[in-house]
């Protein structure tokens, strides 16, 4: 049962941190018309009519979500590896510091598009009236429930696995 659950929380936070990654380096977090034309843009550049161009503003809650999604990035990274590596071994340190790692990086990127969020709305929002978030911010929002899924799964296995007699082997009889 211990090894399904590391298995889970492995599969859960790979799939996060492909999600995670994909969000943030893609340019589709918020769809808009602008001037008549269809306009996107992500954390690093804006596209008008397919021509991509990098932020020129520095506005103080692009690098707040910037440096959120990069860290959660990170921790996501450092999850699935200390994960992985104890997999043969639940009742590792490392299944515990990778869970705690899988639930900072779901907590830093809520955090992140949370920021994101709320000054869209307040900032864009008045700026055009056609805007919608788009797939990549939704991918965003998918990987933080997986990354806090992975977190909590192998917490749970290394808290069984703790909880669970050691095994007896045959020469202790």
């Amino acid at each position: 049962m211990v090894f399904t659950l590391v298995g889970g929380a492995s599969l859960c936070g790979a799939a996060a941190l492909v999600l995670l990654i994909i969000s943030t380096a893609t340019d589709y977090w918020m769809q808009y018309r602008y001037s008549g034309n269809a306009a996107n843009q992500g954390l690093w550049r804006f596209c008008i009519n397919r021509k991509c161009h990098a932020h020129t503003l520095t506005v103080a809650f692009w690098d707040a979500t910037r440096a959120f999604m990069l860290l959660s990035v990170l921790g996501c990274f450092a999850g699935v590896l200390l994960g992985v590596t104890a997999s043969k071994r639940p009742r590792s340190r490392r299944v515990r510091t990778g869970g705690i790692a899988l639930l900072l990086s779901g907590f830093l990127a809520l955090l992140a598009l949370a920021i994101y969020t709320g000054m869209t709305v307040n900032f864009f929002g008045k700026r055009y009236i056609d805007w919608r978030f788009s797939w990549s911010y939704i991918l965003g929002w998918i990987g933080i429930i997986l990354a806090f899924a992975a977190g909590v799964l192998q917490l749970c296995a290394y808290q069984r696995s703790v909880s669970e007699p050691a095994p007896v082997s045959v020469s202790d009889s």
